[in-house]
């Protein structure tokens, strides 16, 4: 059977369901220059994309351009439910176009750069969409809350690069009480941010700036959350939470104030500077964790700068008695590596390494310390991946100490990576510990190795 008269030896019905799954404007615009008859499948169209630069070759101006394109394809595409704009566009017609659509659109997405300045309040007219489930904004400038009413059916909301003042921030999350998906992503904001929310699965809030702000946010379902530039957080409602991420680029994280976290999968701290108490807090609350991330640089709850206090190594892990995979930077190895960090772990300390490769009596005359025995039945039961960022050579002997006593007691152990990063060779005493770390690693090469 030949078949050779192309697409227009189709019914007219297939016709249209083919054209109807194009979504770029620029792809709708050559079809309807191919054919006349082609031109009817866009009010068929449920999805609109308007790209970055569309009309920049444009006579007459961009904006014009694609202010006259948009307005044209809106009031044709009659079933219109996705509409994203990235191009620039006159924030005055906006309120036009989503009338006009507020029956069908489900899904709205706006790079609105040409609208931050604009002070008339265009970006009301999305409440006249009730029927939206999902808003991504982009580039806007708001000082105070938007005029949207309460938006039942939104699910997600995502404002990216945005600078926002508090009442804004807390007036758009709660128009929008059914959110499942709420991401504020370098967001330039200051003051507190009150995000309560009882469907709440995922949620991503990313404040940039050098200001001290903070977050209460009351969530018993959520399951994912990241928090960046926030110096104190409260959370109610984490019983399900599985990925957990606290960081802080500028600045202190002075206080972390939530429950116990029985499901917590994966744990992240990040920051500059941590006060000890905000660290502990998490720490107590996240026993269950089965991966923790520690890059936090130093403590303090003031400008000073300071060291991690002590942690001893036995009762840290007791703790956490499912920790499967271990991140360790800088500062909080140095902390399990202090003298009193093993001292309820029974270790033989790495010099009985270096005394394999001499003659054993003469070694322990002349150098050996007899390292602590105390409890043997000590095990890390679950750990089963360990990343040590190692920077300093200072405490040689405690931190190889530690580096074998992990090896030593964690049973199901698969691979250590010893990470040397940034260590200033300005004596010997660097040249010195990085030759113990290679033999440490030479005598375990089967599960460490040095990257």
């Amino acid at each position: 059977m030949e078949f050779d008269g192309g697409m227009d030896a189709l019914p007219d019905g297939v016709v249209q369901h083919i054209l109807s799954q194009l979504s770029s404007a620029r792809d709708v615009a050559a079809c309807a220059a191919v054919a006349r008859c082609w031109r009817g499948c866009v009010p068929y169209l449920p999805s609109l994309y308007f790209p970055r630069g569309a009309f920049d070759a444009a006579l007459g101006g961009a904006a014009a351009a694609a202010d006259d394109a948009i307005g044209r394809m809106v009031a044709a595409a009659e079933r219109l439910e996705e509409l994203v704009i990235y191009c620039p566009f006159s924030a005055s017609l906006l309120p036009g176009w989503v009338a006009a659509r507020a029956a069908t659109l489900r899904v709205l997405e706006l790079r609105v750069d040409s609208a931050a300045a604009d002070k008339s309040g265009h970006l009301d007219c999305i409440g006249a969409a009730a029927g939206l489930e999902e808003i991504r904004l982009w580039g806007l400038t708001m000082s105070r809350p938007l005029a949207w009413g309460r938006m039942e059916r939104i699910r997600v909301l995502e404002v990216v690069g945005a600078t926002l003042g508090e009442a804004a921030v807390n007036g758009a999350v709660a128009a929008c009480p059914n959110l499942t998906d709420l991401a504020l992503l370098g967001c330039d904001c200051a003051g507190e941010a009150v995000v309560s929310l009882p469907l709440l699965e995922r949620c991503r809030l990313d404040f940039v700036g050098g200001g001290n702000c903070s977050l209460r946010l009351a969530a018993p379902r959520v399951e994912s959350l990241e928090v960046q530039g926030f110096s104190w957080i409260s959370l109610q409602g984490g019983d399900r939470l599985k990925h957990l991420t606290i960081s802080k680029n500028t600045g202190t994280v002075y206080h972390v104030e939530m429950g116990k976290l029985p499901e917590l999968d994966q744990l992240s701290l990040r920051g500059v500077q941590w006060s000890w108490g905000a660290i502990s807090s998490v720490l107590q609350c996240a026993s269950e964790v089965k991966h923790l991330v520690m890059k936090v640089e130093f403590c303090g709850d003031f400008d000073t700068l300071q060291p991690f206090p002590e942690i001893d190594l036995a009762q840290f892990f007791n703790s956490h008695p499912k920790l499967c995979k271990f991140e360790i930077h800088g500062a909080m190895f140095a902390a399990l590596c202090h003298k009193n960090s093993l001292k309820n772990v029974s270790t033989v300390t790495h010099r009985f390494y270096i005394a394999m490769f001499h003659f054993m009596l003469v070694y322990v005359m002349l150098n050996f310390a007899l390292p602590m025995q105390l409890d043997s039945r000590f095990v890390i039961p679950c750990l089963e991946q360990v990343l040590v960022t190692v920077r300093s050579p200072l405490n040689a002997e405690q931190k190889l100490s530690t580096l074998e006593s992990l090896v030593r007691h964690s049973v199901r152990l698969r691979r250590m990576i010893i990470r040397i990063s940034q260590m200033k060779n300005c004596h010997e005493a660097a040249d010195d510990f990085f030759e113990e770390i290679c033999k440490f690693t030479y005598m375990n090469s089967d599960r460490v190795c040095i990257e």
